[in-house]
């Protein structure tokens, strides 16, 4: 079976991931006439922008040399799972994420497909967690899987406060 995608092209799809929901985040703050939601999406613009220095730094220090990179096992589960990712079959992080942005006509249509893409993304980075070497980056893949989670927690929360107004 030939390889769909290196190991550093896993850090790539999970830069992307990254820099897609900052963009996101950013045009959708500016969207919203809400200063509080802005404040928050803003400032989850901000901690992606962090995860994408995390994943990039992480591929720096984890894939030198494609060719002798042996904590990436090609035929395992997880990478199965990477490869149906990237296929756009979990989410398509090609779409422009503003123009997804621009696209939604309500503060609750954002703030649910926010929370969609970031239960993706923890998914998606668990998976990667489960690729890593032990000593290698799991320790900030968990860290950045908390954030995500707290993401969902924040959008979980202002999505119901925003469903009430309604």
């Amino acid at each position: 079976m030939s390889m769909l995608f290196t190991p550093g092209e896993v850090f790539e799809i999970a830069i992307e991931i990254e820099r897609n929901g900052a963009a996101f985040y950013r045009k959708a703050a500016a969207n919203t006439t809400d200063a509080a939601v802005r404040r928050e999406l803003l400032e989850l613009a901000a901690m992606e922008d962090a995860h994408e220095a995390t994943f990039t730094e992480l591929k720096r220090d984890l894939v030198r040399d494609e060719d002798t990179v042996e904590w990436f096992d090609e035929e395992s589960d997880v990478v199965m799972y990477l490869r149906n990712f990237a296929a756009g079959q979990v989410f398509d992080v090609t779409k422009n994420p503003v123009a997804l942005a621009m696209a939604t006509t309500s503060l609750a249509e954002i703030l649910r497909y926010a929370l969609d893409r970031e239960r993706d993304s923890v998914v998606f980075f668990l998976g990667m967690k489960d690729l890593m070497p032990a000593a290698g980056g799991r320790v900030k893949i968990e860290d950045i899987i908390k954030q995500e989670m707290g993401h969902i927690t924040l959008l979980g929360k202002r999505l119901k406060e925003v469903s009430r107004r309604a």
